[in-house]
């Protein structure tokens, strides 16, 4: 089973350097949505475990990171692939929408 990463400006590059697609949750512990979000990145880093890297990037402990992708409503996940960016969506959403975005993008 699959845990869900916690990344700080001092790992994020190490983290989403990866052949691995990485995405990363730009969210903040004061936020709704991302709280409702978070039971659904859980279940996917269960469903896809091997294959994706769940990672959970806290903007209230760092935000150096957060400007440099111009994150600017949370939750934002961005999807990257050996450091590059490949696609983002932003807000929350059901586990099947959540899904079938990490599934697009492995």
């Amino acid at each position: 089973m699959s845990e869900i990463l916690h990344i700080t400006d001092a790992d994020f590059d190490k983290t989403v350097n990866s052949d691995t697609t990485v995405f990363v949750d730009f969210w903040a512990t004061w936020c709704g949505p991302c709280r409702m979000l978070a039971p659904r990145l859980e279940q996917a880093a269960q469903t896809f475990d091997g294959r994706a890297v769940i990672a959970k990037y806290d903007c209230d402990q760092s935000s150096g990171k957060a400007a440099e992708y111009g994150v600017r409503g949370i939750p934002t996940i961005i999807a990257f692939k050996r450091g590059e960016v490949i696609d983002q969506r932003t807000g929350a959403c059901d586990q099947a929408t959540l899904d079938a975005f990490i599934e697009k993008n492995l």
